[in-house]
């Protein structure tokens, strides 16, 4: 995804943000996200296969739509047609799972609020763009788990996904406008860079169980 150029002071701010939804027929919904190269999508796996049943995986929208052909651009008005089409098919992955698996957790690849900080331009913009507003889409989830990109450490964020093309100074700089936009969440929670990938999987899993246990 190209790196949007807006500045962090036009932000949105969340004000009174809508309440966490825990107790929707006994699911809870929590987002795994932050910049490039932090983890999340293999640390979802991981977490999936050390709690089991109890979660379901909700795959990131992006990464789906561009490996089936939808088309890329720098140009802003394309980009904010891929960020628009993402939204869309990320909330309806997010239902769909919902109604397929009432009483498991939703371990969501990113979120919808993570357009905001791809959009070219002013992210109140985005929220318009899409019928919604960040209040709204903070209350779609009960919890937030931020993995901090690699970059932050001065580590490269190439890896296995063939959809990623951004630099390392373009992974920081996402990584701080996606945690201005999350770290609004009532529930926000950090899981810092570390040199040991291992320890960084270990930390995260520690906050999940410790969320799951406290929604559940």
């Amino acid at each position: 995804m190209t790196t949007p150029t807006h500045p962090s002071s036009s932000l949105p701010q969340a004000g009174d943000a809508a309440p966490a939804t825990s107790g929707r027929n006994g699911r809870c919904r929590i987002v795994l996200t932050g910049g490039p190269g932090g983890g999340k999508t293999t640390a979802a796996d991981l977490f999936r296969r050390e709690i089991g049943e109890r979660v379901v995986i909700v795959p990131e929208a992006a990464t789906l739509l561009f490996l089936g052909g939808f088309p890329r651009s720098s140009e802003p008005a394309a980009l904010r047609s891929v960020q628009c089409a993402v939204y869309h098919v990320q909330k309806h992955l997010e239902d769909a799972q919902s109604a397929l698996y009432p009483e498991r957790v939703l371990l969501c690849d990113r979120g919808t609020i993570d357009g905001a900080a791809y959009w070219p331009g002013d992210p109140l913009e985005y929220f318009e763009a899409v019928g919604s507003s960040f209040q709204a889409e903070l209350g779609r989830y009960d919890a937030v788990l931020f993995f901090e990109t690699a970059a932050a450490g001065g580590l490269s964020v190439e890896g296995g996904n063939p959809t990623r093309i951004e630099s390392n100074a373009q992974a920081v700089a996402l990584d701080l406008r996606l945690r201005t936009l999350w770290a609004q969440h009532p529930r926000f929670l950090l899981v810092p860079h570390n040199v040991s990938f291992v320890r960084k999987i270990m930390m995260g899993l520690a906050l999940l169980e410790g969320v799951v246990a406290q929604l559940r």
